[in-house]
């Protein structure tokens, strides 16, 4: 995960989004005609991949889910290049500023992932701290998609995994593992992605060696298509981060936080297309606003 926040319970939160996803479908569907199937959609077969799970129909891996910004990305890219900075505050006044930079690059449908972050924490009367946190190196890929016969339902069921790897800074002590599963789902213009990983922290001695963590995180958006002049896309978007520690002393902490805000996706230049984004950061529990009061999450992504 992007940022550090901690959340409730995954249950509630799954089952929450896919019945606000099944409300989307039965609200935005009522009154549409019904699409008759011909011989040609029996006779035409897009099915491939393992098992047969995949779906040339899927709108997958074309642009059509916005880039997150605190939850990772899971749509698939091709060759992408981002540069994120996020502004965090506490409620004593502590500071901290996280700079990322991010490649990723598509191999059919297995996406590989870099992202090198570094961070400056300040707070009054005392040295600032700055250094690099863990290296991030990630990989997703596509298992099972359903697309409607006209498309406009689209889903994707995959895995993901990445590790952090320590460079011995003051942030960056453990080897992080977290093994994840992800869904992206498009109805109509709207987009629904959610993400759920178990993070283990090894190696590196300290409190948090052997720390056992559930993250996951949930994004909305709604592609508003050639709003201005120059603009392909305008998305507002929403996220819901979270984190549930599973052990040590703190076992059982939850918090929740969240974001709003949107992405613009300007027309290309050439062969790169830039994507401009910023979301306001705010916790939403006791727990999060233990550890931060308020942010800022600027982005900047280039496909290429």
């Amino acid at each position: 995960m992007k940022l550090p926040f901690k959340t409730w319970n995954l249950s509630p939160l799954l089952c929450g989004s896919f019945c606000a996803l099944a409300f989307a479908v039965t609200s935005v569907r009522a009154g549409t005609p019904a699409v008759t199937a011909t011989a040609s959609d029996a006779d035409t077969d897009t099915r491939y991949g393992l098992f047969n799970g995949l779906d040339h129909r899927s709108q997958y891996g074309l642009g059509v889910f916005p880039e997150p910004f605190a939850v990772d990305d899971s749509d698939l890219e091709v060759n992408e290049l981002r540069a994120d900075w996020f502004y965090q505050r506490s409620a004593d006044h502590e500071r901290s500023h996280v700079m990322t930079a991010e490649i990723e690059k598509g191999f059919g449908n297995l996406t590989l992932e870099v992202e090198i972050p570094f961070e400056i924490d300040t707070a009054p009367h005392t040295r600032n701290v700055t250094g690099f946190d863990n290296i991030d190196v990630g990989a997703r890929y596509p298992l099972y998609q359903f697309v409607s016969r006209d498309g406009f339902f689209d889903t994707t069921f995959g895995v993901a995994a990445e590790v952090g790897i320590p460079v011995q800074t003051a942030f960056s002590k453990n080897t992080e593992i977290v093994p994840k599963v992800f869904n992206d789902t498009k109805i109509g213009n709207f987009t629904l992605q959610t993400l759920a990983g178990y993070s283990m922290l090894r190696g590196g001695g300290g409190a948090d060696e052997g720390l056992n963590n559930l993250e996951y995180g949930v994004v909305l958006g709604y592609a508003i298509q050639q709003p201005w002049s120059g603009v392909e896309q305008f998305i507002p978007v929403t996220e819901l981060i979270g984190e549930h520690q599973l052990n040590h002393v703190d076992a059982g902490h939850n918090s929740i936080s969240a974001d709003a805000g949107f992405r613009v996706n300007l027309k290309a230049i050439g062969r790169w297309q830039p994507r401009l984004g910023v979301v306001y950061v705010f916790p939403l529990d006791r727990g999060a606003r233990a550890d931060a009061h308020s942010g800022l999450f600027t982005s900047l992504v280039f496909e290429f």
